[in-house]
């Protein structure tokens, strides 16, 4: 006799998937539940219900349960079978000669005769093992420097030929000489100058992930650009970044940062600072929350500070795996680093209130420092403002500003922790409800230039954000501090010291701000802009005798490249022991 364990406790397979489903989708349980109820696990589950929604399951004609009619095969097909196996062949693969022949059997058929026959399940096999990598490609075992003498008379067909844009203001940075100077390491097969232009290709490409570098795996142009066969794979790469300790990082920036002030490239009298969280979704209890304000929370991660130069928005100075009772000293360690590489050169530090303490205040007003930030404000502080006479209005002269015209209340303060008096500036009428508390240890200043300066603190906002964008600077990395390898075992495919894919993201900023520069009326464009009209695209590349010919085709901004006195730079790709280059545009 029939009872209700029919439908709790269904025998058949098909009514057993059908109770499932209809637990999940009208009694409205959790997969784990239904998971329990039925004996399937949470994902399996999933999976049903996602089979179910897109119409792969259907119930309307039940399958008829019990041992289905095997396929009978012919003592010749099981030999044919046996054969295309020993030629190490997959099921599929035989599945289709057998086709071919006008025999007709499914692959279960196929595996089932080759488990009978003893043979084991082939292993999972790479596209290059398969031999489906583009016809003619030469597949090179490992990643290794180049010699021109070899690929004299050779042409490739390059599908990133836009990063040998780059080449003329890399040899104009003289990266070889940074390198050095950092004292970067390489390896026996692959020097440290190499290494790093391979990283930089990824970079200046806006690849998400190092993780994606197969997809250049066989782009011989884009190794030729690292002055390598082809780039080396990722977990060679992953493994070099966690190679380097922070002290080769910060000779890396020193000597970046001296090179680029050498070029004339930085103002230096403005800089802004901020601090950005590179989120980490894993597990690690290594790993601090901070506060990300793009999210609107305070989430487990990476804390980075930036620096940049307010006047051309370039990006000077990173720091990472900030610890939260680390914080408040950064401001006082990138005076440190800005005094060591930019001697004499006395800035003014811009930042938010959030940034530091004013007891570290009082210590840069000590060391000289001038600095422009906001009092944190609380209710009291508000109503007596309101209770202020003696505004007066004053003219902010930045361009597309909807209010140039605010008031503000000057007077000098003090603060608890902060020796000495402070600079006070309320500016209300500027498009906040709540007037705004600037402090500042500068006494001779124009209150305009005062108000104006912090005003374009929003540039490194939005520098961090366009290096989030374009070089993904929160999906490259595997924010870890100290970079333990031990990590490493817990991602599916290797990552990146976090701090030295933050010191890359610096460079290419300022390489497409070089690029920028030359272009007329690309001037102030951004990395995406300049990647969309001029990097991105397929190129020709020729090489012969000492000369790197590369040869981009038509297109619509070709005219601007073309006006670039490129005479006037080096001509030479550093990665190839400055072998000769030459840029055609069509």
């Amino acid at each position: 006799m029939r009872d209700t364990s029919f439908f709790t406790h269904p025998e058949n397979d098909w009514q057993r998937r059908y109770e499932a489903l209809r637990a999940s989708f009208v009694e409205r349980l959790p997969a784990r539940i239904v998971a329990d109820r039925f004996g399937y696990s949470p994902g399996y589950i999933r999976l049903l219900r996602h089979q179910f929604q897109h119409g792969k399951i259907d119930f309307s004609e039940p399958v008829p349960e019990g041992k289905a009619a095997r396929r009978r095969v012919t003592s010749e097909i099981r030999r044919r079978i046996r054969a295309w196996r020993e030629r190490r062949l997959s099921a599929g693969e035989i599945t289709v000669l057998l086709s071919e022949d006008g025999i007709e059997i499914s692959v279960r058929t196929v595996e089932r005769v080759l488990a009978e026959e003893g043979f084991p399940k082939l292993p999972r096999r790479t596209r290059l093992k398969v031999g489906l990598t583009v016809n003619g490609a030469e597949v090179p075992e490992r990643s290794q420097l180049v010699s021109l003498s070899k690929l004299n008379g050779k042409r490739f067909d390059c599908a990133g030929a836009g990063v040998f844009l780059f080449a003329p203001f890399l040899a104009q940075l003289d990266v070889e000489k940074i390198v050095t100077a950092a004292s970067l390491p390489g390896s026996k097969v692959i020097p440290a100058i190499n290494y790093l232009l391979s990283f930089l290709t990824l970079k200046l490409l806006g690849t998400e992930r190092y993780a994606h570098v197969a997809d250049h795996a066989f782009d011989p142009g884009l190794g030729l650009f690292a002055g390598l066969n082809v780039l080396p794979k990722c977990t060679a790469m992953s493994t070099y970044s966690y190679s380097l300790d922070e002290v080769h990082i910060l000779r890396l920036q020193q000597a970046f940062i001296n090179q680029v002030a050498n070029l004339g490239l930085y103002d230096g009298s403005i800089i802004n600072l901020d601090f950005h969280t590179a989120p980490h979704y894993g597990d690690e209890s290594v790993l601090e929350k901070h506060w990300a304000g793009a999210r609107g929370k305070a989430m487990k991660g990476a804390l980075t500070l930036f620096a940049q130069d307010a006047a051309t928005k370039l990006i000077l100075y990173t720091a990472t795996d900030i610890k939260r009772d680390e914080a408040s000293d950064q401001v006082l360690s990138f005076l440190s680093f800005w005094r060591h590489v930019r001697r004499g050169v006395k800035p003014t530090f811009v930042f938010d209130s959030r940034l530091t303490t004013y007891s570290h205040l009082s210590e840069l007003n000590t060391a000289g420092a001038k600095f422009i930030t906001l009092r944190r404000r609380g209710e009291k502080l508000v109503d007596k403002a309101g209770e202020l006479t003696g505004w007066q209005r004053i003219h902010i002269p930045h361009e597309k500003r909807k209010y140039p015209h605010p008031e503000i209340h000057e007077s000098a303060i003090t603060l608890r922790g902060y020796e000495g008096m402070v600079r006070q500036v309320i500016v209300r009428g500027n498009g906040h409800e709540k007037p705004a508390f600037l402090i500042s240890n500068d006494f001779t200043a124009p209150v305009e230039l005062l108000v104006g300066n912090y005003a374009r603190r929003w540039r490194i906002e939005n520098g961090i954000a366009e290096a989030v964008k374009f070089f993904h600077l929160n999906a490259l990395s595997s924010p870890i501090p100290g970079g333990c390898s031990k990590f490493l075992s817990c991602y599916c495919t290797p990552q990146v010291k976090v701090h030295f894919d933050v010191t890359l993201t610096m460079i290419a900023d300022t390489l497409y701000s070089m690029l920028a520069r030359k272009l007329r009326g690309f001037e102030c464009c951004d990395a995406p802009k300049l990647y969309r009209d001029f990097v991105r695209g397929r190129g020709d590349v020729a090489v012969r005798k000492d000369t790197v010919t590369v040869t981009y085709p038509r297109r619509v901004h070709n005219p601007i490249l073309r006006q670039v006195p490129w005479q006037h730079l080096p001509q030479q790709v550093p990665g190839l022991g400055r072998a000769k280059l030459v840029l055609r545009f069509r």
